[in-house]
């Protein structure tokens, strides 16, 4: 059996959207006999587990009106990690899929990101699916902020910063393992080495960007602050998470039309430094800084 484990704070305007997609299974008159029977058993065998943390929101009761297939968890205090580790409490199966509310994912993906977990010669401990990140609505500057970021290495390769990993049961060991971080997607993804982790090709989840330069630079300035204490815990032997001006030089030899895009995202990963100062020096690795316009409909 499959679970999926969703932590939610107040999430109430996004929530129905992932649960919907999840639940929803391809139908029509083109549709097989045999492509029914496998959407049967699909269900049958996906347990979801909405814990919903700290709300004072409809999260619970919007989720909760979704059916039998998904379990809904509260517990009061506001805490991603506290939530991640309650849903592990009540989740039934593995492979296990963490999926944040606010992004989308078909039950189509669940299925293809499980199945390499599911093959115990392939070394594979952690998957990913690749990202589609609607930016029509975005700024220009948000929009050639993107163009960069989804072109490093890192980002390409890594597990963070897609909403979604899923693992393994000796997997999820190793990232329950973990401290409580803020950026806990990049930890996990860290946690694997390159041999271990796997970005689906077929898997696909739909990521809302923030829409305006300020809200960009509050997640910036969050993420700035994250990585900061993810490399206070990094092994010397573990990779590091930042970005370096050699990615950006090498990227700009492979693609001289994106200069503009360059100098604004170096312009928002100073501004970002600058930002988080503050926060490091207190060690306040609290404050989310939540993007709320990538929660509008």
């Amino acid at each position: 059996m499959t679970s999926i484990v969703i932590p939610a704070h107040n999430e109430a305007r996004v929530i129905g959207r992932l649960l919907d997609s999840l639940l929803a299974e391809p139908s029509g008159p083109s549709e097989s006999c045999e492509s029914s029977a496998s959407s049967v058993s699909s269900e049958d065998e996906t347990d979801i587990v909405v814990v919903c943390n700290g709300c004072t929101d409809d999260t619970a009761r919007i989720a909760a009106a979704r059916g039998p297939r998904v379990r809904v968890v509260e517990i009061p205090v506001p805490s991603k990690h506290a939530a991640l580790r309650t849903g592990d409490d009540h989740a039934r199966g593995f492979p296990r899929l963490y999926v944040d509310a606010d992004v989308v994912l078909t039950a189509a993906d669940v299925r293809a990101l499980t199945e390499p977990l599911n093959d115990d010669t392939s070394g594979i401990l952690a998957t990913a699916p690749e990202r589609r990140i609607p930016l029509a609505a975005c700024a220009w500057r948000v929009r050639a902020y993107y163009q960069v970021w989804q072109r490093l290495p890192a980002v390409r390769e890594g597990l963070f910063g897609r909403g979604v990993i899923a693992v393994s049961k000796a997997g999820q060991a190793r990232i329950a393992a973990l401290p409580p971080l803020m950026a806990d997607d990049l930890a996990a993804s860290l946690a694997f080495a390159p041999e271990e982790r796997l970005v689906v090709d077929a898997a696909r989840v739909v990521i809302q960007p923030p829409r305006t330069w300020p809200d960009l630079m509050r997640r910036r300035i969050r993420a700035a602050v994250s990585t900061a204490q993810v490399e206070r815990h990094r092994r010397p032997e573990e990779a590091s998470a930042r970005t370096s001006t050699a990615d950006l030089k090498a990227l700009l030899r492979r693609e001289p039309r994106l200069f503009a895009a360059v100098v604004v995202f170096a312009a928002a990963a100073v501004g970002a430094r600058r930002g988080a100062r503050r926060a490091i020096r207190a060690q306040d690795f609290g404050t989310w800084l939540r993007d709320e316009s990538s929660r509008q409909n």
